[in-house]
């Protein structure tokens, strides 16, 4: 049987694994489905329609699948749906999607710190780490391994590319390229490779190199993005990186990055 404080209000329809706690004066509604070694702190709400995979941990006053922040919903049933092993700190917030059978996601293994946000249709992927009192607008997609800073603001339909860096405190109104430094809190801004990321997951010396030539090209000169990314595929050294890259760039130029939304 799951450990369920006295104080905790559950409904009978909410599917809950046998080994799942919740602690004081959470409030779970029904269509929920709460996966094994699931632990929710006190004060946790739970909304219907959302979906939690295994050994997810919930902080105090979280509100996990709330309806989505858009006045064009008008009650339609949406979801959300969560992996294995997250952790949400305190006081963090995330909505359903905004359409009718629509999804807002989160992957794996993701820290999320207190009172930072996913608003509707987000799809945050794995491994991601953001820090307090972020806030993501509807529409975002987060890839793998990126990290945020906090108190950072992300437009609609932003897109952070993977193993990305953002400083706290940016405005981050355009994509964010993979593997890129960026910060900004008037102008967004690309600074750097993120080497240290890199060199974290294994990548080698000659392929940092050739990213970092890419970027310098891409965001520090003077040519136009087109130009650029034709001199960065004659004159750099080929590398599955600099082929995510400039492949997240030319996705970026197109005005279809992500899910294929027009931009």
């Amino acid at each position: 049987m799951a450990k369920i404080h006295p104080s905790a209000v559950v409904d009978k329809k909410a599917d809950i694994a046998d080994d799942v706690v919740v602690g004081p004066f959470c409030f779970i509604e029904r269509a929920v489905e709460i996966g094994p070694g699931c632990v929710l702190d006190s004060h946790v709400t739970v909304k219907s329609g959302t979906t939690c995979g295994a050994r997810n941990f919930f902080g105090q006053g979280s509100v996990i699948g709330g309806d989505p922040q858009d006045r064009k919903w008008k009650g339609e049933p949406t979801f959300l749906t969560i992996g294995d092993d997250n952790h949400f700190r305190e006081y963090v917030t995330i909505h359903r999607a905004n359409n009718d059978g629509g999804e807002t996601t989160v992957g794996d293994r993701n820290f999320i710190m207190a009172f930072s946000h996913l608003g509707h249709n987000v799809k945050v992927m794995n491994d991601v780490t953001m820090a307090n009192s972020v806030g993501v607008s509807g529409h975002c997609t987060i890839e793998d391994l990126v990290t945020i800073g906090g108190m950072c603001g992300l437009h609609q339909f932003v897109r952070i590319g993977r193993l990305a860096m953002v400083g706290g405190m940016s405005r981050i109104t355009k994509d964010v390229p993979p593997f890129m430094l960026v910060d900004g809190f008037v102008d967004q801004k690309v600074h750097d490779i993120n080497a240290v990321g890199l060199r974290r997951i294994g990548i080698a010396q000659p392929n940092r190199l050739a990213l970092h030539k890419a970027a310098k090209l891409l965001f520090k000169s003077e040519l136009g993005l087109t130009k650029a990314m034709e001199i960065v595929r004659r004159e750099v050294p080929s590398s599955p990186e600099v082929e995510e890259l400039l492949a997240f760039m030319e996705r970026t130029f197109h005005g279809k990055n992500g899910r294929g939304d027009q931009r």
